[in-house]
């Protein structure tokens, strides 16, 4: 019988569930408890899965913990797993992100607070800082975004080890096609509503980037105010937020086997950080952002406040896929038919971070 893991940060621990069939059963108390986890990532690259989830104590500061039985026990490296050089000037304040990279077996990046890029050639256990997009010449005018200046999304291409993207809030896409030796912004029709020139060549307040699974070329954007695709790898972006209640959200999810399908919960406003229109609504798009149809089956009628993060909306890579997302209210909700219809695994649980989910067994 398939197993689905399904791993939940919240502001106060790490909950993980386990789907086999229909029936969804939760660990009894949250793993790092009282410590936000960020950054949660499930890596089946290798015979034995790893859990890799990024906790920061408010005592301790952040860390990266792996875990090699499905989060039954973990393991902290006995040296920070991610830490500045003390020649940048510069300490980490937040893991934002854990990426098992889609075309090497055992390198995994990272992405933090302040916004750089860490490469681990060990599957997390230890990282080091990608220097170039840390000493990018534009660096010295990124500004922070609400949340901080913080490193949030990485992508790989399967097809390629040297080619990674990378979204930074709010400085915009960065890609590099040699492997890191450097880096050039990507922002190509992004716009920046907030600043002097809404069209900068790097600036803008990107909040999430999901890859295609069929196109590997094609790309989904939720920026802060409108939603995009890239048919060429980032080179360039069109507007797609035609049809949506609101083109403003945080979260974009790829479905993992259809392609020109991808998932996004649109948000009423950056001046109103509630589901649009007060529902709480996933929208799908079939053909590439053509059309979006609304998503509501077992979601909640009434009026609706939960804000959905940008790495708390998820698919697994089942076949038909689960679709998850967590919200800001501590709910947290699971499609097991590409989103068709929903189910409410948990409420009251604290704010929810990220999610992550995939299959295991």
């Amino acid at each position: 019988m398939t197993e689905v893991l399904l791993a939940v940060g919240t502001r106060k621990g790490l909950f993980i569930g386990r789907r086999r069939g229909a029936a969804w059963e939760f660990d009894e108390s949250p793993h790092f408890n009282a410590q936000a986890v960020y950054a949660v990532a499930i890596d089946t690259r290798g015979g034995v899965p790893r859990l890799l989830a990024g906790g920061d104590s408010a005592h301790w500061g952040p860390s990266v913990f792996h875990s090699d039985d499905l989060g039954r026990t973990w393991t902290e490296p006995a040296r920070p797993a991610v830490k500045f050089p003390q020649d940048t000037g510069a300490s980490l304040e937040r893991v934002w992100q854990l990426h098992p990279s889609a075309a090497e077996p055992d390198v995994v990046y990272a992405g933090t607070e302040p916004a750089a890029l860490y490469r681990s050639r060990d599957r997390g256990e230890s990282f080091e800082l990608v220097r170039p997009l840390w000493e990018h010449p534009t660096r010295g005018r990124w500004m922070p975004g609400g949340g901080g200046e913080g490193l949030h999304t990485v992508l790989t291409d399967r097809r390629d080890p040297r080619a990674v993207t990378v979204a930074v809030s709010a400085a915009g896409v960065f890609r590099t096609t040699d492997g890191g030796a450097s880096w050039a912004p990507s922002n190509s029709g992004v716009s920046a509503v907030f600043l002097p020139d809404p069209q900068p060549e790097f600036g803008q307040c990107v909040h999430k980037i999901a890859r295609d699974s069929a196109l590997p070329d094609r790309l989904y954007l939720q920026n802060h105010w409108g939603v995009y695709r890239s048919d060429d790898a980032g080179a360039h972006w069109t507007d797609i937020g035609e049809g949506l209640p609101s083109t403003f959200g945080f979260a974009v999810a790829a479905h993992p086997h259809r392609g020109d399908t991808a998932y996004v919960f649109p948000i009423n406003a950056d001046a109103d950080r509630v589901p649009a229109g007060r529902r709480c609504r996933v929208f799908r798009t079939a053909d590439a952002g053509r059309s979006w149809e609304p998503l509501t089956a077992g979601l909640p009628t009434e009026d609706h406040y939960g804000t959905v993060l940008r790495d708390a909306l998820c698919t697994d890579d089942a076949d038909p896929a689960g679709v998850y997302f967590g919200n800001r209210n501590g709910e947290l909700y699971a499609s097991a038919d590409d989103g068709d219809t929903w189910r409410q695994l948990a409420a009251h649980l604290p704010d929810v971070l990220c999610v992550r989910a995939a299959v295991v067994g």
